[in-house]
């Protein structure tokens, strides 16, 4: 698998499992679980295999709706999730567009506002204050990375807001 490949199949696995932890605790929940228990399905014959596979879905939404605010759960819930689409995506790497149209059928928001980690990072005088906009925000820092030189400018010293004054 080329390194470009796998990156996509990274990113689509990451997608998929975002999307699908977002949808176990959203309205619609009983549609998309079957539709998702169907693509995991994919090649087997054997009927039980849906709804064992639905049992495991309804499992994982447990385990969120009773961590409530834990976000750990839900990043435990997200990675065991990422595993199984990349596992059936090793299996099946013709399943990729299968994903793909899923995602955009279950959570087409996913496409009109991209994937990945955004970095910021604001340096200088600000006056007034630091907005921040977005969705679903990760690790947060306001203030002065670790590495920040002292000085002017650099913060550490002075008023608090990255200048010493002079």
């Amino acid at each position: 698998m080329g390194e470009e490949v796998a990156m996509d199949v990274s990113l689509l696995v990451g997608e998929g499992a975002s999307a699908l932890v977002g949808l176990m605790v959203a309205d619609g929940w009983t549609a998309a679980r079957e539709r998702v228990a169907r693509f995991f399905s994919r090649g087997d014959d054997g009927a039980g295999e849906v709804e064992r596979v639905e049992a495991e879905l309804e499992e994982a939404r447990a385990d969120l709706v009773d961590a409530g605010e834990d976000r750990e759960i839900a990043e435990d819930v997200e990675a065991a999730w990422r595993l199984r689409f990349r596992r059936a995506l090793r299996e099946h790497p013709e399943a990729a567009g299968e994903l793909r149209a899923l995602l955009d059928e279950l959570a087409p928001e996913r496409s009109r506002t991209g994937s990945g980690d955004t970095y910021n990072s604001v340096s200088g005088t600000v006056h007034g204050g630091l907005v921040v906009q977005g969705r679903d925000f990760g690790t947060t820092t306001i203030g002065y990375p670790q590495s920040a030189p002292r000085g002017n400018g650099g913060g550490g010293e002075g008023d608090g807001r990255g200048w010493s004054g002079s």
